[in-house]
């Protein structure tokens, strides 16, 4: 099965007890992968009305939640023993942040890796964790809206300021600038309509969830989303692999506009991860750098 057609990323759902992010980002990176993604949970609430998108309630499907690393410490322990591959998050919760402050961190971690962050950011679909923060549920799109609107003019702007329901702030003086011009923002969602149109005018593309169906009829409604909206150019599209796919799929993906793969790797050791990454590598054909 070839994928060299198409980018290849490693995700790791990180906790205190496995492969560090460094670890997987240089071992990752000597084998050819071009992205190492990392997720966010700041905590999880005991009591929680939730439900999760993979068991269909509250019941969580390991413990892991519990145990994430924080993703901008991790890529940024990543960022210094790697150069090439791209530090990402899968997905990040900004709204669980002061804007200000992330922007900040996401803006020096661009600088020091020499422009390799992506931002992949997630609505957020554990309601009792964004209450927690005092993110209304169902205000959490807006809010997110704002806080990239927010981010973006402190990263380009020599004096920014924004002012919107949740974000507020006055002329303002923030370096350092991101080394990108632009930091794409890839949205880790379901791929509903409702979805796809928010996308379409505030992100540069979509993740796939691993409960995604019918993926590449999405990337069509994106695609439409996309040029109703007035956008140039055509959306990033990620695909979380959920399963093996065959030949014939990779193909469809990769006809559909697909740019790149994201693969789990056990939350296990260190030793146990790497020989994993060498039969992935190896199955996608992947070159050694």
């Amino acid at each position: 099965m070839s994928s060299r057609s198409l980018r290849n990323g490693v995700v790791l759902f990180t906790s205190d007890r496995s492969i560090t992010p460094a670890a997987l980002a240089v071992a990752a990176e000597e084998r050819g992968f071009d992205t190492l993604y990392v997720p966010e949970h700041t905590h999880i609430p005991v009591k929680r009305e939730a439900v999760h998108p993979g068991t269909g309630d509250a019941t969580l499907p390991d413990d892991r939640y519990l145990r994430t690393l924080d993703p901008w410490v991790s890529l940024a322990t990543a960022a210094a023993v790697t150069s090439r591959i791209r530090l990402a998050t899968a997905v990040a919760l900004p709204v669980e942040s002061d804007p200000i402050t992330l922007a900040k961190t996401i803006a020096t971690l661009d600088h020091l890796s020499g422009g390799r962050v992506t931002l992949g950011a997630g609505f957020g679909w554990n309601t009792d964790e964004l209450a927690d923060h005092h993110v209304p549920a169902g205000k959490r799109r807006t809010v997110l809206r704002e806080y990239v609107e927010a981010m973006r003019a402190l990263w380009t702007q020599e004096e920014a300021s924004y002012a919107g329901k949740f974000v507020s702030f006055g002329a303002s003086w923030a370096y350092p600038k991101p080394v990108q011009a632009h930091i794409p923002l890839i949205i880790g969602a379901g791929g509903g309509p409702k979805t796809l149109a928010w996308i379409a005018r505030n992100a540069d593309g979509w993740m796939t969830t691993p409960q995604e169906q019918d993926v590449t009829a999405k990337i069509a409604a994106l695609r439409k989303a996309w040029a109703d909206a007035g956008r140039s150019g055509q959306p990033r599209v990620h695909v979380l692999v959920a399963a093996k796919p065959s030949p014939e799929q990779l193909a469809a993906w990769h006809e559909s506009g697909v740019d790149e793969l994201i693969w789990g790797v056990p939350d296990k050791s260190e030793a146990d991860v790497v020989s994993y990454l060498d039969r992935l590598a190896t199955r996608l054909e992947l070159t050694a750098r």
